[in-house]
């Protein structure tokens, strides 16, 4: 069940994220009040479980800082779904403007993870599209002109105050107990003197002249979210959040919202942590006159102590769960039902039944992850798997024979009882335990005994009038299954405890094959492993 934002440990979120903002949102209340401050994006009263009437056009924008983990991926699956589901596009995105912390080879690895996953997406890199180009880094010049757009417009304001003064402000307003933000010094320069100490190049970032109260917005999980009060006057504090630094480039406020715009995003799904934020992006929106999308925003992962996920707890990049040889369609499944719920029968569902079953019906607060449901999941999308055939089994029996032929393994004379091809053999064990297999290592060492050559010896034989009796299946002429089974039923019949002894027959049959108490069908066992080596484990010498 996911936690409530309350019980939970308070949430990593951006640094520009005030604390009064945090406390807020930590409260976030299910009811809804009347307020002075317009709705932003209100529509007529209907479930926020809807789904829009027309085609959504949503976008995944990662930045190629690191790899993809399970987090964005479920923020990239999500949008997904949504496209597909009312018919619209799905759009990638590079937000790459952060050169100094790019990781090399990065935005490789995200498209080929997103793959991976199955999530293709209709624009963006190494697709293309009518809004490109879809790289952040690439756009510098639309942000510019954006930029001094709301500068011509009085809604923004060239800063040339120094990193120094800065510092010095916010340390000195930090030790008076004040909010450390902009004093506004530069927002009363003069137009003509602004314009000429930046022609000049003195340098200076360009900030957002923001109003006192910033907009309220509709949100699709929470309702309506209201800013906090303005401050107060005498505090001179003003947030003015920079949208372009001093070295001509965006800032992530300033390139996401000039980015939805121009590529005609209709809905962002993203994490709560952006929350405090969105108020930030609607001023934005109202400053350029444009309409904003719709935002929907989904709990943080957490684990079972409330902490976010990160690499200590599990929150690993995608890589990881591949190596784990965890299925795509285990992914995207586990990763769907991390705060989003659904109507039907079984959690068990493939990517085409995600989008078939998909509605905006998040849950409020922070979503707890255990990881004993994905390898729930990973036994069911198995036996799919084992049972359809295709490629999806045959990558199982190429993990199971990677193993096996492994030179350093311990199943070195594992084909010396096989008189078949070894691929069949290992197919059929999968066709026949396929919803017991998580990966190969485990599957190989649950069956174990299919991949080494059991013998009974004299002093192991503990009921010897039933080891004299299954001698009678040497005398089987086809080895099919239902001759196998007409004779193990004469077998019993034939003892004096008759049908009340079979438990015993069968429990000796299975230590002789298997030398487990449980596992495979025993019939299974005996037409794979075949007519001579059956035989040969039961100690019956072929006439």
């Amino acid at each position: 069940m996911p936690a409530t934002p309350l019980s939970l440990a308070w949430p990593s979120f951006r640094p520009y994220t005030c604390t009064s903002c945090l406390l807020r949102l930590s409260r976030v209340s299910r009811r809804s009040h009347a307020s002075s401050a317009p709705i932003i994006g209100s529509r007529p009263k209907k479930s926020k479980a809807s789904l829009p009437d027309v085609p959504a056009r949503t976008r995944f924008a990662p930045s190629p800082t690191g790899f993809l983990h399970l987090g964005s991926l479920r923020t990239a699956l999500f949008n997904y779904l949504l496209a597909r589901r009312t018919g619209g596009q799905f759009l990638l995105r590079i937000e790459d403007t952060d050169q100094k912390r790019t990781v090399p080879g990065a935005e490789a690895r995200l498209l080929e993870d997103l793959r991976w996953a199955g999530l293709e997406w209709d624009e963006g890199p190494e697709v293309g599209g009518p809004h490109g180009s879809y790289r952040q880094s690439e756009r510098s010049s639309l942000y510019r002109t954006h930029a001094h757009d709301l500068l011509q417009s009085g809604h923004a304001y060239r800063c040339f105050c120094t990193p120094e003064r800065l510092r010095t402000l916010a340390e000195h307003r930090h030790g008076l107990g004040l909010a450390t933000d902009y004093d506004r010094t530069c927002a009363n320069i003069p137009r003509e003197e602004s314009d000429d100490r930046a022609h000049r190049g003195e340098k200076h970032v360009i900030r957002l002249l923001a109003s006192t109260t910033y907009p309220a917005y509709q949100d699709i999980v929470y309702g309506a979210f209201k800013p906090l009060k303005p401050r107060l006057q005498g505090d001179n504090s003003f947030e003015d959040p920079i949208l372009l630094k001093s070295d001509g480039l965006p800032t992530y406020h300033l390139a996401n919202v000039v980015d939805d715009h121009h590529m005609q995003i209709t809905h962002v799904i993203r994490g709560s942590e952006w929350m405090p934020s969105t108020p930030k992006h609607i001023a934005m929106y109202d400053a350029f006159g444009w309409a904003p999308p719709q935002f929907a925003h989904v709990g943080l992962l957490v684990d079972e102590h409330g902490n976010k996920l990160s690499k200590r707890n599990f929150d690993t990049d995608i890589q990881a769960f591949k190596d784990m040889e965890i299925f795509p369609e285990t992914l995207t499944n586990f990763a769907a039902l991390l705060g989003w719920s659904h109507q039907g029968r079984s959690d068990v569902m493939d990517l085409n039944k995600l989008v078939e079953k998909f509605t905006l019906k998040f849950t409020k607060g922070n979503t707890t992850v255990t990881f004993g449901k994905l390898q729930f999941l990973q036994r069911k999308h198995a036996a799919v798997r084992a049972l359809a055939g295709g490629e999806g089994r045959q990558d199982m029996v190429q993990n199971v024979l990677s193993l096996l032929q492994d030179p350093e393994g311990p199943y070195q004379d594992w084909q010396s009882h096989i008189s078949g091809s070894p691929s069949t053999f290992v197919e059929q064990i999968i066709q026949s335990d396929g919803e017991n297999y998580t990966n190969a290592n485990e599957f190989v060492h649950r069956n174990s005994f299919m991949f080494k050559r059991l013998r009974q010896t004299p002093n192991s034989i503990h009921d010897k009038d039933i080891a004299f009796r299954v001698k009678a299946l040497g005398d089987t002429k086809s080895w099919s299954r239902e001759e196998l089974m007409q004779k193990v039923r004469e077998i019993i019949d034939d003892r004096p405890e008759g049908r009340k002894g079979s438990k015993d027959v069968y429990h000796y049959l299975r230590s002789a094959l298997t030398d487990r108490e449980d596992g495979m069908r025993i019939y299974d066992v005996m037409m794979i492993l075949g007519r001579k080596e059956t035989l040969a484990r039961l100690g019956i010498e072929e006439s």
